[in-house]
C-alpha cells in the first residue's frame, strides 16, 4: 500500500517507517522537524519505497501540497506536540500541532478520496479515571491541552468516517520508550545526570504508577490492530502489562550509569508537573482477544529503553 506516515522522523514514527518498509508498503514521511530529526531516517534513505518530505501540517496548503505528491491508500497520523509540559506553558501548542494538524489531513482526505486513518492517540483523553480503565470508560475529562486536543482529534475522526465512508484505527497509546525518543522520563533522568553525576532530581515524590510500552512492541500492536479490525470505527488501548513507579526507574538509569554514590532526590508533589496523570491502569482485555500482546512487561520494557538511551546518550 502506499501510506503518508505523519510526524515520520519523529521518536514513534521512524520506527514504525521502518517496519511499513519491511512489509513491503511504500512510505512517504512529512515531518517539520520541530521534535524529530533526519537523523532519525538515516537507515531508511536509499532504500526502495521510502521518501522524506520537509512539511508543517499546521498549514493546509502544505498539507495539501503533500497530498499532490501521490495517490495515497492510507495516513497514519503521528504528528503532535509530545511535549505535554511544553503544552502547558503555551495552550495554543497543542491546538496547532496535534488538532490542526488533524483537521488538515483529515479535509485532504476528503478532498483525494483516501478512506483509511490510523490514528496515534493517548491515554491522556481519559484524564484521572479511576480504575482499569477501558475503551468505553467515562466521562473523558483529559487535565492536559495535550489529552484534551488528542480527544478532539478523535471526535472528529469519528464525524469523518460517518461522513465520508472511511475506517479508522484509533490507538490509545501509554508511555512509550525507547531508542530515539525525544523526550520522557528515562531521557530526562539521563540528560540530568550527565549534567551533574552526584544528584538525580525526580519531578514529583515518585510514586507515580503507570504502565510503560517499549516503541518495539507499540509498532507491532499499531500494525496488528490495522491489520485485524476492519469495523468503521476501531480504538484500541495498547500497553505492557504491568505498571511501573518512577522510584524505580530512577534507580535504574542511576545503575546503569555506572556511576557510583548517587543521590536521588524526590519532590514533594504526587505528580511531575501540571496535566501529569500520577496513575493510571489499562484494561487490554480487548486488544488481547485480538491476538496481540506484548512482549515485555511493563519493568522489562523500562530496563530495556534505560540501556538503550544510555547507549545513545554517551
Amino acid at each position: 500500500m502506499k501510506i503518508l506516515l505523519s510526524g515520520g522522523a519523529g521518536f514513534i514514527g521512524s520506527h514504525l517507517a521502518e517496519e511499513l518498509l519491511s512489509r513491503g508498503h511504500t512510505v512517504l514521511c512529512a515531518d517539520d522537524l520541530s521534535l524529530g530529526t533526519e537523523t532519525n531516517l538515516s537507515v531508511l534513505k536509499g532504500r526502495r519505497g521510502f521518501a522524506f518530505v520537509t512539511a508543517d501540517l499546521r498549514s493546509l496548503r502544505a498539507t495539501e501540497s503533500v497530498f499532490r505528491k501521490q495517490r495515497f491508500d492510507c495516513v497514519f497520523h503521528l504528528a503532535a506536540n509530545s511535549d505535554i509540559q511544553a503544552g502547558e506553558r503555551d495552550m495554543t501548542l497543542d491546538l496547532g500541532r496535534t488538532f490542526m494538524t488533524t483537521v488538515n489531513l483529515l479535509s485532504c482526505m476528503k478532498r483525494h478520496g483516501v478512506k483509511q486513518l490510523v490514528f496515534a492517540s493517548s491515554s491522556a483523553v481519559y484524564g484521572e479515571l479511576p480504575g482499569r480503565i477501558s475503551e468505553n470508560s467515562g466521562p473523558l475529562q483529559p487535565i492536559s491541552y495535550y489529552g484534551a486536543a488528542k480527544l478532539a482529534s478523535e471526535a472528529y475522526i469519528s464525524a469523518f468516517c460517518r461522513q465520508c465512508g472511511a475506517k479508522a484505527w484509533i490507538i490509545r497509546f501509554p508511555n512509550v520508550i525507547g531508542p530515539r525518543a525525544t523526550h520522557g522520563v528515562i531521557l530526562d533522568f539521563v540528560k540530568k545526570l550527565k549534567k551533574d553525576p552526584r544528584r538525580l532530581e525526580v519531578l514529583g515524590n515518585g510514586r507515580q504508577f503507570k504502565p510503560y510500552l517499549h516503541v518495539d512492541d507499540l509498532v507491532r500492536a499499531i500494525l496488528h490492530v490495522w491489520g485485524k479490525s476492519r469495523g468503521e470505527l476501531n480504538c484500541f488501548n495498547v500497553a505492557g502489562r504491568g505498571r511501573t513507579r518512577v522510584s524505580r526507574i530512577a534507580g535504574e538509569v542511576a545503575a546503569a550509569s555506572g556511576l557510583k554514590g548517587v543521590k536521588i532526590r524526590y519532590g514533594k508533589s504526587d505528580r511531575g508537573w501540571k496535566g501529569d496523570v500520577p496513575q493510571f491502569d489499562y484494561s487490554l482485555d480487548k486488544i488481547t482477544a485480538s491476538g496481540w500482546r506484548a512482549r515485555l512487561l511493563s519493568d522489562a520494557a523500562v530496563k530495556k529503553a534505560v540501556r538503550e538511551i544510555w547507549s545513545e546518550n554517551r
